[in-house]
């Protein structure tokens, strides 16, 4: 039972952290189609860093979010797949506890569990 839980708040964990990368993959694309409308218009465009706002081109922007967002996909794939693998964990951890449960008969006719 304790690994069955354990393995319960792993995949937990796993989950939160498809969300939050969910949640940066949906703020990066509406940066990046941010950057579509402005593309041309000569428009500044500035990052945060450190608590100061410094200037940054405008194709150096667009392709560091382009990259942040196959990073962000890359590990939104990996995250999915530890997920299946723990989901796959659990159902293994499940069947082995119902089987190993040991079953009594004391008169011939009722079974009873004694683990």
């Amino acid at each position: 039972m304790e690994k069955l839980e354990a393995l319960q708040s792993e995949l937990q964990e796993l989950i939160i952290a498809r969300q939050k990368l969910e949640t940066q993959f949906q703020e990066n694309k509406i940066v990046q189609e941010e950057f579509k409308a402005i593309k041309g218009n000569n428009k500044p465009i500035y990052k945060l860093t450190g608590g100061v706002l410094l200037p940054v081109e405008y194709e150096e922007a667009s392709v560091n979010v382009d990259k942040r967002l196959e990073f962000i996909t890359t590990e939104i794939e990996k995250c999915e797949q530890n997920i299946k693998t723990k989901q796959a964990e659990m159902q293994k951890a499940q069947s082995e506890a119902i089987a190993s449960k040991q079953w009594a008969c004391f008169d011939g006719k009722t079974f009873i569990c004694i683990n």
